[in-house]
């Protein structure tokens, strides 16, 4: 497998990437944009960058299904269910796999221990992209340059290799004989400047989310999402994320293709109604600091489904992404995993452990962890904290209320989909979307029509988009 260099992206099939050493398409002499034998630096701002703005594409898809984001046309096919060609998003995930594989063998080959170790992360990563949103696929044949058609690995399986790179991960980086130090490299690594200790809290956060993520199966163990929970983020300085751009945030692009007429990331009414007070009574200030105002000097969401009520404009009658956004500008940092959701995975498990008290310090500390890293007001904080609605008390804290405040602490994240699907879509007021193509709420994507082209004898048999993941059944 050749390199690619730090913004370049070849337009190239998932089988090519899957090959080591394919002259046709990576030797430096058919292109110049390509890189031979980059060093372990070059990799490492590749594979950083790409973590996160992979975490983004995903997004792009699930953010609709979530009902953060909602088509301003009328039955947009994200929107209402419909089986849609994500090729473009499957193959800058295994792009970004395809990078890191090369940055762990060649990691290894010099005895960088530290850098095999965010290899393993960042791969477990991109496998969870993957499988938590198509199911089965290409892992353990895609890699090995001894063959074009890959086969599927089961989602299960896809789970615990994932959860096994993690531990990998763990301890690459806790050994003390590397022969490279990352943080001789901080510029390098776009997501945490070279500190390892903080790499390690992330493989630990993300362990975290993931053993949660089982919440529904019989080997769900809430004492070790929360010894997991105990050994990742305990600030928002911990947090994950990337705001190296070639020109801006992707979401900030968003945002401005609005004013160019390529509508698109407007917000959906669930996610407006639920912070305009509309749904639960309370106004939640964080609203100010996801979008902006109407031209009616309000909130008003866009129905999935049914598109913009005024028809197709940028008159901004409905709200959208916005650049005025800690989020969404053209500078925001993309997160990938953050300490408020540690917090809601600490509530969520604990309240499952029987911790009523421990579940609902972590849920109050989710909230204010939020707010901050959105800059909201101390004192506009306090009162939300403090308002009856929110502030219940251990004893009536119900698992509603800590899903309800991750999913705004969630905005725009992948994991969002996940919650959603294990909550069982049980948000107050989620609707179906208008003109919606299943009779009830999606669990997966349809695989993409370039993988099912070209490797089709493996892909699995098509099923219904309503079908649950491994995980997501009782």
């Amino acid at each position: 497998m050749r390199f690619y260099s730090k913004y370049i992206i070849p337009v190239l099939t998932l089988l090519l990437i899957g090959l080591g050493g394919c002259k046709d398409y990576f030797d430096l002499n058919d292109n110049p944009n390509l890189i031979s034998n980059p060093p372990l630096g070059s990799l490492l701002s590749t594979t950083t960058q790409k973590t996160a703005l992979n975490s983004q594409r995903v997004a792009g898809i699930t953010s609709y299904f979530v009902q953060y984001l909602a088509s301003p046309g009328t039955a947009g096919s994200t929107d209402t269910y419909q089986i849609t060609d994500y090729t473009g998003t499957w193959d800058a995930v295994y792009f970004g796999m395809a990078d890191l594989y090369d940055l762990k063998k060649k990691a290894q080959e010099q005895g960088a221990s530290e850098y095999v170790g965010v290899a393993d992360i960042m791969l477990s990563y991109h496998l969870n992209l993957i499988t938590d949103v198509f199911g089965s696929a290409p892992f353990s044949d895609a890699f090995t340059g001894s063959t074009l058609t890959p086969k599927y690995d089961s989602e299960e399986t896809l789970y615990n290799t994932a959860l096994t790179l993690l531990n990998e991960g763990i301890a690459e980086l806790a050994k003390t004989d590397s022969k490279l130090k990352l943080s001789d490299a901080a510029a390098n690594d776009l997501i945490h400047k070279g500190n390892v200790a903080t790499w390690t809290k992330t493989a630990y956060a993300l362990k975290a989310r993931m053993l949660n993520k089982v919440s529904k199966k019989s080997t769900y163990k809430p004492a070790d999402v929360l010894d997991a929970v105990s050994k990742s983020y305990t600030t928002n300085a911990d947090d994950a994320q990337m705001a190296s751009f070639l020109l801006r945030n992707p979401w900030a692009a968003v945002a401005r293709s609005n004013a160019s007429l390529v509508l698109d990331g407007w917000l959906s009414d669930q996610l407006v109604n639920q912070l305009n007070g509309m749904t639960y009574g309370i106004v939640d200030p964080r609203i100010e600091k996801i979008t902006d105002k109407t031209v009616n000097n309000d909130y008003k969401g866009t129905r999935n489904g049914q598109g913009n009520v005024g028809g197709n404009n940028t008159v901004k009658d409905e709200v959208y992404i916005s650049l005025n956004s800690p989020l969404t500008g053209d500078a925001s940092p993309l997160l990938i995993v953050t300490n408020a959701e540690m917090r809601f995975v600490e509530a969520e498990a604990a309240f499952r452990s029987g911790d009523k008290a421990r579940a609902y310090t972590a849920y109050l500390a989710g909230i204010k962890a939020n707010m901050d890293k959105y800059g909201v007001a101390a004192a506009a904080r306090d009162a939300y904290l403090a308002n009856p609605a929110v502030g219940v008390g251990s004893a009536a804290l119900t698992l509603d209320l800590i899903f309800k405040e991750k999913y705004v602490a969630t905005y725009l994240n992948p994991e969002a989909w996940n919650d959603a699907r294990r909550f069982d879509y049980q948000y107050k007021g989620f609707r179906l979307p208008l003109n919606a193509a299943l009779p009830t709420f999606i669990r997966r994507a349809a695989y993409p029509n370039g993988e099912t082209s070209k490797n089709g004898a493996n892909v699995p048999a098509e099923v219904p988009l309503s079908t649950a993941l491994w995980w997501d059944k009782n």
